[in-house]
């Protein structure tokens, strides 16, 4: 990361809205090639903060820089750079899918391919349909190929993959890897831990208007590893702790986890406990913790 350019620079940025601060010194980065996904409960103030570094809403302190340009006062150039993904998707209703596309394509005028759009974000058998007609995975869909008509070097994906299918999400994060490969900076939005985990390169969490943790997944997991096992859902952990001084917490139904490293000696242990006390073990896993834990850990609470 240290040797990516940074594409994405924002230093000091406060957000007010009258009385009420929604963003509060928030200073973060973000680099061409990467996905850097911004998460945050709701209220948090990342909707805000990204809405200034596409120039739709202005800082009341503090600067931004996107691809070097100020986005309230350059909008007109660096719009020829950037792509925009809003969930509101903003298309007029009776809109058909590929009269938009092309539309789209032809204002940024950089040759690229309508009918390629349309058939990467798998809207093809719906290219005559309107706006009004589409689901609301396929809206987000073709607010994708509108975000990419611009071919672009930045893009801002506000949950890029809501409301859309289990094959639909596979096929809009390979989009989202592809334009990471190519050199795009990607800033992704989402409430979706497991599509932050999946897409990260870097992780900005936002609670309360503040930054409260920024980088790559592994440095957020850093001294955090745990192991995670499935079994009966009844298990005696006062036995298991006297018997081993393994210290287990139940998480779910059948879930259990173990806030310590994964040693070799420690996981023989919890076997032959198990094995030894008549109880299955499944789905063992060992490392560094989940990203929803580490983003419950840092916020107390739920995306």
């Amino acid at each position: 990361m240290s040797h990516a350019v940074t594409a994405v620079e924002v230093e000091h940025l406060t957000v007010r809205y009258g009385d009420l601060v929604a963003v509060d010194d928030i200073s973060f980065t973000a680099a061409a090639g990467h996905v850097t996904t911004v998460l945050g409960p709701n209220g948090a103030g990342k909707t805000s903060a990204i809405e200034v570094c596409e120039g739709y809403r202005r800082a009341t302190v503090g600067s931004v820089r996107v691809l070097g340009f100020d986005p309230a006062s350059q909008q007109r150039q660096l719009s020829k750079r950037m792509g925009v993904m809003l969930q509101e998707g903003g298309v007029y209703p009776g809109s058909g899918v590929m009269e938009t596309v092309r539309h789209y394509t032809s204002l940024y005028g950089n040759g690229a391919d309508a009918d390629a759009l349309v058939e990467a974000v798998g809207l093809t058998s719906k290219s005559k349909a309107t706006w009004r007609r589409l689901s609301g995975g396929e809206r987000q869909r073709l607010s994708l190929a509108l975000a990419l008509a611009a071919r672009p070097d930045v893009a801002f994906l506000d949950e890029p993959t809501s409301g859309v299918d289990i094959n639909g999400r596979d096929a809009i994060r390979a989009i989202i890897r592809d334009l990471a490969s190519n050199g795009c900076a990607v800033v992704l939005a989402t409430h979706e831990l497991d599509e932050a985990e999946r897409l990260a390169d870097h992780v900005v969490i936002i609670d309360h208007g503040s930054v409260i943790a920024a980088g790559t997944l592994a440095e957020l997991r850093h001294g955090h590893d745990e192991i995670r096992f499935r079994s009966d859902s009844i298990l005696d952990l006062r036995a298991l702790a006297l018997a081993t001084g393994i210290v287990a917490a139940k998480v779910g139904n059948d879930e259990y986890v173990i806030d310590a490293p994964p040693q070799p000696r420690l996981m023989a242990q919890l076997g032959d406990w198990l094995a030894e006390a008549g109880h299955p073990l499944h789905d063992l896993r060992a490392g560094g913790q989940r990203l929803e834990d580490v983003f419950r850990r840092l916020t107390g609470g739920a995306p």
